[in-house]
């Protein structure tokens, strides 16, 4: 914890500093909060395709790839996000409408629709747009099957859209469902860096060998220049020594691919889609926010050639 002396050096005004109260821890916060996010995060030279995967459920998947997404998006960046999770949560926590009238990443897959014709621009953010997924995605693993260039279909979508010039966009994260079927086979594919949300919990690395199994797999016969770029730890309970345990367990195995900010478990970051929002906007100073914000920093200060190291060097 801060003390409000310490927020002050970060950049809250001085008044602040004076008082080591509660009150002024916060309000030293959410000044800070401002401040930060104000700050430019350097712009890659092309846009960076970022899958976050990881195909155990409840790790936080969709909530790092919209929370990572707004962060990026107050900073200045332009976002783009895919939903491909049938379920449509990223759509819910972005404010999308995702009934199933609404054009979605369906469309684009299945129907061949210009993925211009689907993207929704993110209520309040001015460089913030979503790909809502609809119920319709569900039945697609199936539908997929018959389809010619099936593991293709959202490169080519992509390649058409996100990596025409000019470029539209800096950051495109895609969120995927929580499974290693088809639809996640198409966000690898389509994708040029894997982003794998840990949870600090003792389950944390199981089935995890399957996933990077898929990804090795991928690499070799469908998209070579993928790679594992980032790892980040989720919902980082630092009263228990079991999460403690755990990142340590990760940092020595992947070294330098995890971040080194942790995303702490936190009741707003869990509040924020009820109310159709991200916790970057539904509470900017709280601790969620504020790691999301670092994170989302750390990605764009490593870039996408410095990032590449962690698993390939290990292998």
């Amino acid at each position: 914890m801060h003390t409000a002396t310490e927020y002050a050096r970060l950049g809250a005004p001085g008044s602040l500093a004076d008082t080591d109260t509660p009150i002024a821890r916060e309000a030293a916060a959410a000044l800070m909060a401002v401040g930060r996010s104000r700050i430019p995060m350097p712009k890659p030279d092309a846009p960076r395709v970022m899958v976050v995967a990881n195909q155990k459920g409840g790790v936080g998947k969709t909530t790092t790839a919209v929370n990572l997404a707004a962060a990026l998006a107050v900073s200045g960046l332009r976002v783009l996000v895919i939903d491909l999770d049938p379920q449509g949560n990223a759509s819910t926590a972005l404010g999308i409408d995702h009934h199933a009238e609404i054009p979605s990443i369906y469309d684009v897959m299945i129907e061949e629709a210009p993925m211009g014709t689907v993207v929704q621009k993110v209520e309040g953010f001015e460089t913030l747009w979503c790909v809502p997924a609809t119920i319709d995605l569900a039945g697609s693993e199936i539908e997929l099957v018959s389809l010619v260039a099936r593991e293709a279909r959202l490169r080519n979508a992509i390649e058409a859209h996100v990596k025409a010039e000019p470029y539209p966009y800096d950051y495109v994260l895609i969120d995927c469902p929580p499974s290693l079927g088809l639809l996640t086979v198409n966000a690898l594919v389509g994708g040029d860096e894997v982003l794998i949300p840990i949870q600090c919990e003792y389950y944390a690395l199981e089935g995890l060998s399957q996933l990077l199994k898929n990804i090795d797999l991928v690499r070799a016969h469908l998209n070579q220049d993928l790679a594992v770029s980032t790892i980040l730890l989720t919902m980082y309970d630092a009263r228990t020594r079991l999460a403690a345990q755990v990142a340590e367990e990760v940092r020595k195995y992947f070294g330098d691919t995890v971040l080194k900010t942790t995303v702490p478990r936190s009741v707003r970051i869990s509040e924020a889609p009820s109310y159709g929002q991200t916790v970057m906007t539904y509470d900017p100073a709280s601790s969620g926010a504020l790691s999301y914000l670092e994170a989302a920093r750390e990605i764009a200060e490593r870039g996408a050639g410095s990032a590449r190291r962690g698993i390939e060097e290990q292998a």
